[in-house]
């Protein structure tokens, strides 16, 4: 799965730096998450980022975007060529 910001987001800035596919951008009135983007960092870390330096836990899975380990590894290897 990718991963996705709610509106409990307080644009604190701090995930967006911490994305290694720059999948974090800010949108209209918070951050968001490109899901063609977003590996939940495999391929990079053990655990997603962006969850673990958000102060307010505002960062779960995105239901809509359902993916195993395998798709997202492969979203991975795509991305970074």
């Amino acid at each position: 799965m990718a991963l996705i910001i709610t509106d409990e987001c307080i644009n604190c800035d701090v995930c967006e730096p911490e994305c290694p596919n720059e999948a974090i951008y800010q949108g209209e009135t918070i951050y968001a998450i490109e899901p063609s983007k977003c590996t939940e960092c495999v391929g990079h870390f053990d655990a997603p980022q962006c969850q673990q330096v958000c102060p307010v836990d505002c960062i779960p899975l995105d239901p809509e975007h359902n993916e195993t380990e395998e798709q997202l590894l492969e979203k991975y290897h795509r991305l970074t060529g």
